[in-house]
């Protein structure tokens, strides 16, 4: 006779869900979450050959993501995030709340996100950078500080090809009030790909007289070299 759990289907691979399940995702599942590999670059957290540029400007000290956005599972994850699946984000932030962090997260003293537009926001009802950053923030004992923001809308980064991400650009901007001066920031996104969004945000924050900036993203997409 099957036990209850050998009856239902894991939501991710549909297979039967173990043990380890959590959020309808069965515990195989929930191993793919793939660390980056090892030799990866210290500014983009991409492969590239350490005598080669790298591919995307970058206006930080350091950048790094927890896992890998190619490595089976945070494809599934973060779109089925953003159309409504709480539960499954409520585990993931629990996997960064314990992952391993690099160690020039330590000397943040402000922790903030790249922003999402305040319309696409307002839809969905929260934002997934945000949460990860308010994460990290409380791992770390750092202050967090929702600093960025974006016009009422923009058209999705995700929907657009590569070279126009780069060309055309989110308009971030400092949300008035707010300052960053003498601070080292921790920037915090969700998925990072042509570091377009967190270009703008970077450079906002430098403009706005932050002593340093470094990026920690849950997921790195792009080339891997």
């Amino acid at each position: 006779m099957r036990t209850p759990l050998e009856v239902i289907p894991c939501r991710g691979c549909l297979g039967p869900v173990d043990g380890q399940a959590q959020a309808g995702l069965c515990g195989r599942c929930w191993s793919l979450l793939t660390p980056l590999p090892e030799e990866r670059c210290p500014l983009c957290a991409l492969g590239h050959g350490w005598a080669d540029p790298c591919p995307d400007p970058v206006a930080w000290s350091s950048g790094d993501a927890l896992w890998d956005y190619h490595g089976g599972l945070g494809a599934l994850l973060v779109p089925s995030i953003k159309r409504g699946e709480l539960g499954w984000m409520d585990a993931l932030l629990e996997r960064a709340a314990r992952a391993p962090l690099p160690p020039w997260t330590a000397e943040a003293t402000l922790v903030c996100s790249a922003p999402t537009a305040r319309l696409r926001r307002w839809y969905r009802g929260f934002d997934l950078a945000e949460r990860a950053a308010l994460t990290f923030a409380a791992r770390l004992g750092t202050a967090f500080g929702a600093v960025l923001r974006k016009p009422l809308y923009t058209r999705a980064q995700a929907s657009l090809p590569q070279g126009r991400r780069r060309r055309m650009g989110p308009h971030v901007t400092l949300v008035p009030g707010r300052a960053v001066e003498g601070e080292a920031v921790l920037l915090v996104d969700d998925v990072w790909t042509t570091g377009t969004t967190l270009l703008r945000s970077a450079q906002a924050l430098g403009a706005a007289g932050a002593r340093d900036v470094a990026v920690l993203a849950l997921f790195r997409a792009g080339k891997r070299g």
